[in-house]
């Protein structure tokens, strides 16, 4: 199928983001009594939207203790996670791969579970946010986040593609079920830092019709699905 678009998830995707968060915040709810081992919190938490994820935490919280979370619950994650991104960095050749993927494709996007202010500020730190642009979409724009396929049919409107023209690059079970959801090509990527061995299948089981490594695979998929 010929793409004429093409949907890049921020957070693991475009900025190695994940990683860091997934540290900050494991530290910060093992000091509150959820301790969490690192590959299940990634494959249950990565890509979901901020107020589904601390319900889900406040679920297990009141299951763990059976009591309420306490009221600092959130700003205790939230800190932790902010403590780590000082380290934030770019995915290796995501810069590089924007502009291929508009140069082969033509129209491109950012559809995230980050919060807009969040999403705007990593992408212009990290100097993608012009290459990206006017595109750049936060589920605080649609009713529901990632497994949901709101966002990602928010942005085939705004961009005016049919949803079953876009392609997706996505790095989460969660986001790889909401490109599905959203009748769109999913494809699995796995170049960054919170990655572990046995994500591709995971992303492959969840519907992605492959696997991506890293950038060059990508360039390269990319010029593929041009040809096609």
């Amino acid at each position: 199928m010929a793409f004429e678009a093409v949907i890049f998830d921020c957070d693991g995707v475009l900025v190695d983001s994940e990683a860091l968060a997934v540290r900050g915040e494991r530290k910060a709810l093992a000091e509150l009594g959820l301790p969490y081992a690192a590959e299940d919190y990634v494959g249950r938490f990565t890509g979901l939207h901020d107020a589904r994820f601390f319900e889900v935490l406040r679920e297990d919280y009141a299951e763990a203790h059976g009591a309420s979370a306490p009221d600092d619950f959130e700003a205790r994650v939230l800190a932790g996670r902010r403590r780590e991104m000082h380290a934030l960095t770019i995915i290796d050749g995501a810069d590089l791969a924007l502009r291929r993927a508009r140069e082969a494709i033509g129209a491109l996007a950012v559809a995230s579970s980050s919060r807009a202010h969040f999403l705007e500020g990593k992408l212009k730190r990290m100097g993608l946010f012009e290459l990206a642009a006017p595109h750049v979409y936060s589920a605080d724009l649609v009713p529901n986040g990632k497994p949901a396929p709101d966002i990602f049919l928010y942005a085939a409107e705004r961009l005016g593609v049919a949803p079953a023209r876009c392609l997706v690059l996505e790095d989460s079970v969660n986001g790889v079920k909401a490109g599905v959801a959203a009748g769109m090509t999913v494809w699995g990527f796995v170049g960054g830092g919170h990655c572990f061995g046995g994500l591709g299948a995971r992303l492959e089981g969840a519907g992605a019709t492959r696997v991506i490594a890293d950038y060059e695979a990508f360039n390269a998929a990319i010029s593929a699905a041009k040809r096609d």
